[in-house]
């Protein structure tokens, strides 16, 4: 289905030489002369890179051929990770280069979203919010408390989160994917 101008807007998926991007800004211009048009910046769902777009009156765009699936993470065997389809039981590999920036909060048995443009893996969504353990961290000191300063923290997966004073290691703790941030302590 063809998109038209009118119809582009923040966050909406879109083709363009039979590549998937989402509209990540647009701006409607309407100069003194001439038609209106709508300048988007575009990022391109295969390699992350972001472009700028300007799309005309008469302009069209094919929607893509994209699905999403729930998906377990199972393991990582050193070259790839593994996941299985929780509805089908179908496994996929996917390379470190694909998985991204989002391995350093997956662990095992974690459900995540995994995009798909024609039948190929293109992106890996984690939750907003993981509880994971901390692997290393400095012992508490008298006088630390819960609203002084922070200390760097190892987790589980190898990925340093900033903590309060309090955190010890062996606790697990809610950390934001996004942000990379401490959120609190797991009850």
């Amino acid at each position: 289905m063809a998109i038209g101008m009118s119809e582009l807007k923040k966050g909406l998926k879109i083709e363009i030489d039979g590549i998937p991007y989402r509209i990540t800004e647009y701006q409607h211009v309407k100069p003194g002369k001439g038609a209106a048009f709508v300048r988007a910046k575009i990022k391109s769902f295969l390699d992350g890179k972001v472009i700028e777009k300007t799309f005309h009156a008469g302009d069209k765009c094919e929607e893509p051929n994209l699905q999403e699936k729930t998906m377990q993470f199972l393991y990582h065997d050193g070259g790839a990770f593994q996941f299985m389809d929780t509805t089908t039981y179908e496994q996929i590999a996917l390379s470190d280069d694909q998985v991204g920036d989002v391995a350093k909060w997956i662990i095992d048995g974690l459900n995540v979203q995994i995009l798909f443009h024609n039948e190929k893996a293109i992106s890996v969504d984690v939750p907003l919010v993981v509880e994971l353990t901390i692997t290393e961290t400095a012992p508490n000191f008298k006088g630390d408390t819960s609203s002084g300063g922070k200390k760097p923290a190892t987790l589980e997966t190898g990925a340093v989160v900033q903590v309060p004073f309090h955190v010890l290691e062996g606790e697990k703790i809610k950390v934001n994917t996004e942000t990379g941030e401490y959120l609190e302590k797991v009850k």
